[in-house]
C-alpha cells in the first residue's frame, strides 16, 4: 500500500506506522494516495493561529479571537475548543466555559494579508484553486505530475510544511476523488491532518454517519430528516431519484447522490462572489433610531470600501439586525443603478432602519450589498442623477487621503462616536 512520510517525504510501498527514513509517525497510507488529485485545505483556527505566531507567549494558553463580552467568537484555537469554545458563540458564554481564556480583538487586515500568502503558495500548485473563505480552498491537481515532478499527495505535504515554515500557521489536508469527499476528509484529522478518502469507500464511509454531517444540511433540515426517518447517510443514500424527490422535492435527489458521496462539481477558480456585507456587535444594546444611524453610516462606508477592494457595485442593498434575544431581522431594497457610494447605500438603507427601529433593543447591526453588478456600471449619472459622477470622485479622494493619513482624516458627522 503506498505511503508518504509527511515530514521527510519519503515514499515506499508498504503501509507502515512509523517513516523508515526519519522515524516520522506523521505516515499517511492507503491505497488511491497517488492517484486522487482533488483537495480540500483548511488553516487549523486560523485567526487564533496567527495571534498565537506574534505572540509566542499565548502558544499554551486558550485563546479566543471575538469582539469583546458582547460580542461572539470569530475563531478559537484547539485548547479553548476543548474547554467547550465553538466559533460563533456568544462571547458571555465561551468566556463562562473557558474563563482563563486570552480575548484578542480581531485584526482583519493581519488575516487577511496571511490568507493571501497561503493562497498565492495554492496558486503555485495548480491554476485550479476555488477559494472558500479567508483560510480554505479546494483545489484540483490533476495534470500537474509532470510539473511538480510528484503525484499530488506529495505537492501537497510539501505545501503543508512550506505554509508552517513560512506563514507560521498549519493546516490541515482532505485528499478524495471530488470536492464533497475532500472537504469531509480535511475535518477527519485536525489540526495538522492529512487524511484520504477513496472513490470505491465513500459511500460505505458516509452510510453509518449522520445526516448532520452532510455539508448543507444544517439543524432544521437534519430534523426534517430525522422526522421522516433518516438519521443516518446510509438511509438516505439508499433512496431511488424518484422517491427523493416525492419526499423532499426538487433537491431530492441531488441530496439522496451526495449521502452516497457522489459530486459532480468542478474546482471553479472564478466562483461568482454572491454577496459582500459588513457588521458589527454593540457593547450595549441599542433601540433608538438615531443611535443605530452612526454605526449604520460607519458600515456603508466600509461596505463602500469592500465593494471597491473586489471589484463589484452594489444592485441593491440588505439591512440585518439581530435583537436582544439573538432573533435575526433582514430587509432589502433594489437600487435605481449600481452604487459604490457610502451616501447612495446609506440613503438606501436608512428607510429600511426607520421601519425596524420600532423600540426593539438590538445587539448588533449590518449591512450587504446583492445582488452585485459589474464596478463599471457604477454610478455613472442620469438625467435624474447627474452629480453621481462628482460625488464619486469626491469619495475616491477621501478614501486617497484616508489611506496616506489614516481613516480619521476625514469623517462625516454622522459616523462620529458618542
Amino acid at each position: 500500500m503506498p505511503t508518504l512520510c509527511r515530514d521527510c517525504l519519503h515514499r515506499v510501498e508498504p503501509a507502515v506506522t512509523r517513516c523508515v527514513a526519519c522515524g516520522s509517525r506523521r505516515v499517511v497510507s492507503h491505497p488511491e494516495l497517488f492517484r486522487l488529485t482533488v483537495a480540500h485545505v483548511d488553516c487549523d483556527a486560523f485567526y487564533a493561529s496567527v495571534e498565537k505566531r506574534d505572540r509566542p507567549e499565548l502558544l499554551s494558553r486558550p485563546v479566543i479571537v471575538g469582539g469583546g463580552k458582547r460580542g461572539v467568537v470569530s475563531a478559537c484555537c484547539y485548547i479553548a475548543r476543548t474547554r467547550g469554545v465553538r466559533s460563533a458563540m456568544p462571547m458571555f458564554k465561551a468566556l463562562a466555559a473557558c474563563p482563563d481564556a486570552v480575548v484578542i480583538k480581531p485584526e482583519m487586515a493581519k488575516y487577511v494579508h496571511e490568507g493571501r500568502r497561503i493562497r498565492t503558495m495554492m496558486e503555485a500548485l495548480t491554476p485550479l484553486v476555488q477559494p472558500m473563505s479567508i483560510d480554505e480552498a479546494v483545489l484540483d491537481l490533476a495534470g500537474t505530475e509532470a510539473l511538480h515532478g510528484a503525484p499530488p499527495a506529495v505537492v501537497l505535504a510539501r505545501f503543508a510544511l512550506a505554509v508552517e515554515r513560512e506563514v507560521g500557521v498549519t493546516v490541515s489536508i482532505g485528499l478524495a476523488a471530488n470536492r464533497l469527499m475532500a472537504k469531509l476528509a480535511a475535518e477527519r484529522d485536525k489540526p495538522r491532518g492529512f487524511a484520504v478518502i477513496g472513490a470505491d469507500e465513500a459511500a460505505g464511509w458516509l452510510a453509518p454517519q449522520p445526516v448532520s454531517l452532510l455539508p448543507g444540511v444544517g439543524p432544521a433540515m437534519a430534523k426534517r430528516l430525522q422526522a421522516a426517518g433518516f438519521s443516518t447517510l446510509g438511509q438516505l443514500g439508499a433512496l431511488e431519484p424518484r422517491e427523493a424527490m416525492r419526499r423532499f422535492g426538487d433537491e431530492g435527489p441531488a441530496l439522496a447522490a451526495r449521502a452516497r458521496g457522489e459530486d459532480a462539481r468542478r474546482v471553479n477558480p472564478d466562483r461568482e462572489t454572491k454577496s459582500i456585507s459588513a457588521e458589527t456587535t454593540f457593547e450595549t444594546d441599542i433601540a433608538a433610531r438615531e443611535a443605530l444611524e452612526a454605526p449604520l453610516w460607519r458600515l456603508c462606508e466600509k461596505l463602500a470600501r469592500r465593494l471597491t477592494e473586489k471589484g463589484f457595485a452594489a444592485g441593491g442593498v440588505t439591512l440585518k439586525l439581530k435583537t436582544a434575544a439573538f432573533a435575526t431581522r433582514t430587509r432589502a431594497a433594489r437600487l435605481p443603478q449600481p452604487t459604490r457610494l457610502p451616501d447612495v447605500l446609506f440613503a438606501a438603507v436608512r428607510p429600511l432602519l426607520a421601519k425596524e427601529a420600532d423600540g426593539t433593543a438590538f445587539r448588533l447591526i449590518g449591512i450587504g450589498a446583492q445582488p452585485l453588478a459589474a464596478a463599471a456600471d457604477a454610478d455613472l449619472g442620469d438625467l435624474a442623477d447627474p452629480e453621481a459622477p462628482k460625488r464619486a470622485a469626491r469619495w475616491a479622494a477621501v478614501e486617497t487621503l484616508r489611506a496616506k493619513f489614516g481613516d480619521g482624516a476625514v469623517m462625516r458627522g454622522r459616523g462620529l462616536r458618542k
